[in-house]
Parts: structure tokens; C-alpha cells; sequence
């Protein structure tokens, strides 16, 4: 019997794949990972309580159940990093990393010193094999597709990973955690940043990253109103700060459209659909790639650079420095430096980068 661990969150999604795997004949462990303690608007820890959703569901399916604590680990490789780059001007994905760093690294460590020959989690994605490889692949569920998420593990990861959930629907897995009685089956999906929680985003940055307030210009130079500090806002954003609207303007709500750290002011444009809003291309930095890749080739291929966007046609020239240029055929809203672009061929994951500044 094959031994496999499974990281499971006290959600649905990862205690049906718990029982998905031991109805096939695994020999399955469930693990609780630890990555952040915190205490949401309640005052109540949220871990708790999902570690004690787990536990029962574990209890319920009788397989054995651990817990680690990568808090330390999270702290340094993930949240850090995450600080780091807000820092600088970049809205970053700790999720990307944490895949990565936690969920794919350290937890894959942690699954091979306990004997088990594979590790599985509730993330919407396949694995299949694609040019005699393993390779990934979006979920049958489009809505729920998380293989954007995943574009950064180690390649060689997915050798040693299952994604029972890849094949079926939510509504599906839903009807699976109420057939075998699940507790959790009416659970609502966690969202949102681990660390943040329900928090408001804004002022769980005050608490970590220096901020000062300042003006509001439209790109002409007018001031327009203020803002609590520059590295709290991110591109596209409407709300956080002030503005002042003469009578003769219209009614339509400003978008933030430009940032200036040294100056410490918010750049502005009126309307959802402005132009200043809308960029063509990127360059995309420290890239990793899932399958072979040439090693300097301009490839016709499909794009995201949010999760839940459409894929959008793209030309990706690859440069020799792990870059690429990426020239999307129709401008793209809120382009944001920091966050992730994720390349396709249909349902195949290519692999993705970082988009480090647009060009036009």
C-alpha cells in the first residue's frame, strides 16, 4: 500500500481528497500545516479552529493526523519577502511563493522523511503527462482553476504530487463531503491572503510598512486629494483615498493609474475604463518554466496576469537574461508590477514570471 500525505486545511476541499485517496487504497496521513497564527475580528484564532475541523474529519475517516509548524519558515521565505517587495513599489502574490517555499517544499521534505511516496493537496489542477513528462494542467472546473497559483513550483515536484479534485466540479465535491458525512460539508471557502484574514488590507499594512500621507495628482499635476501612504495602494484601486470633484467634472470614480515612492504621491484618472489604465506590454522577470522551453524563442501562446481573468492571446519573446517580453494583442486593465503573468497552451501550464514593469 502506497503511503501518501495529504495537507489538509479543515476545508472541504482537502478532507474530500483525503477520502478521494484512501477509497483508492492509500495509505493516507493528513497533516495540518501552521503557517500563521493570527486572531481575525472575533478574536478568535482562525488555526484553531481549522485545525479542529481537521482533527474531526480525520477522526471521521479514520486515517492518522499530524501537525507542523513552518510558522518560522512561512515568516522568513514567504511573509518577508512579501514585506520586501511592498516595500519597493510591487504588490506581490504570497500565495505563488507559498506553494512554492510551504505547500511544495518544505511540506514535500517533511512527506518524504515520514516514508511517503507522494503528497497531495485540495488545489483545483491536474497533473497528466504531456511530451513523456509530468506536467500541469487548468481543472476541469474553470471557476475554481488554481494551476495559476502553482506556476512556480519546482517542476520536478509534480512527479511527487495528486490533485484528486483536478477532474471534478465544486458542486460535485460539495455533493461528495455530504454523501460520506462530512462535518465540514457546509464550510464556507476560505479567501483572501492567509495573514490578512478578513482584515482590511490597508490597515494591515500600517502595521508593518512606514506610511505617511500624501497628495492625490491627476496626471497633469492637479491635486486632487490625499492618501494614507503610497505603499498601501496598488494599481487600478479605487477606494483609500480622497478626492475633490469639481462641479464641471463628471460623477465617475478616480482609479489610481501610477505610483511615485520618492515624491509619496498617488497618480489618478477618472473613469473605470480610462485609457491611462490600459498597457499592451510587459516585461516579465525570474521565470519558471514547467515544461522545456527553448532558450531564446518569441512562442504565440495565452496569457493571465490576474486569477479569474480571461486568457488573453499573447507573443512572449524570451530573453537570455531569465526575462521575457510579453505583447498582449488586446491593452490590458491594471497591469500590476509584482503580481503574477501565467502562460498557457490551452489547458497546459507553460510556467509564468513576475511582471517587474509594463511598457507601453
Amino acid at each position: 500500500m502506497k503511503k501518501i500525505v495529504v495537507g489538509m486545511s479543515g476545508g472541504i476541499d482537502s478532507s474530500v481528497t483525503a477520502w478521494l485517496l484512501k477509497q483508492k487504497g492509500y495509505q493516507v496521513i493528513g497533516i495540518y500545516i501552521k503557517c500563521w497564527n493570527d486572531k481575525n475580528l472575533t478574536g478568535q484564532c482562525s488555526s484553531n479552529t481549522d485545525f479542529h475541523d481537521m482533527r474531526l474529519v480525520c477522526q471521521h475517516l479514520q486515517i492518522p493526523y499530524y501537525t507542523i509548524d513552518l510558522e518560522k519558515e512561512y515568516k522568513e521565505q514567504v511573509f518577508s519577502h512579501f514585506l520586501a517587495k511592498t516595500q519597493e513599489g510591487y504588490t506581490p502574490n504570497p500565495d505563488v511563493l507559498c506553494n512554492r517555499a510551504i505547500k511544495f517544499g518544505a511540506f514535500l521534505q517533511l512527506a518524504e522523511n515520514l516514508g511517503a511516496e507522494y503528497i497531495a493537496t485540495g488545489h483545483y489542477a491536474r497533473i497528466a503527462e504531456h511530451d513523456k513528462q509530468h506536467a500541469l494542467f487548468k481543472a476541469v472546473d474553470k471557476n475554481k482553476d488554481q494551476s495559476y497559483f502553482l506556476y512556480n513550483i519546482n517542476r520536478m515536484v509534480l512527479d511527487k504530487v495528486i490533485f484528486p479534485l483536478g477532474c471534478l466540479t465544486k458542486i460535485a465535491v460539495r455533493e461528495i463531503a455530504h454523501k460520506i458525512g462530512l462535518l465540514n460539508a457546509t464550510k464556507k471557502d476560505s479567501t483572501g491572503i492567509c495573514f490578512i484574514g478578513e482584515k482590511n488590507y490597508r490597515t494591515f499594512l500600517k502595521n508593518y510598512l512606514p506610511h505617511n500621507q500624501g497628495e492625490v495628482h491627476t496626471l497633469s499635476g492637479e491635486v486632487k486629494g490625499f492618501h494614507e501612504g503610497v505603499l498601501l495602494y496598488t494599481l487600478g484601486q479605487r477606494h483609500g483615498f480622497s478626492t475633490h470633484t469639481a462641479p464641471k467634472e463628471t460623477s465617475q470614480p478616480w482609479y489610481i493609474v501610477d505610483k511615485d515612492l520618492e515624491r509619496n504621491i498617488l497618480y489618478v484618472a477618472q473613469g473605470r475604463d480610462n485609457q491611462a489604465l490600459f498597457k499592451k506590454s510587459l516585461l516579465a522577470k525570474d521565470l519558471n518554466w514547467l515544461i522545456d522551453m527553448p532558450v531564446s524563442a518569441t512562442i504565440t501562446c495565452q496569457a493571465k496576469c490576474r486569477y479569474r481573468q480571461e486568457d488573453q492571446a499573447v507573443s512572449l519573446s524570451l530573453l537570455t537574461d531569465n526575462t521575457a517580453k510579453v505583447i498582449f494583442k488586446n491593452p490590458q486593465r491594471a497591469i500590476t508590477p509584482g503580481q503574477a503573468i501565467v502562460f498557457y497552451q490551452e489547458n497546459l501550464c507553460l510556467g509564468g514570471g513576475t511582471i517587474d514593469y509594463t511598457l507601453d
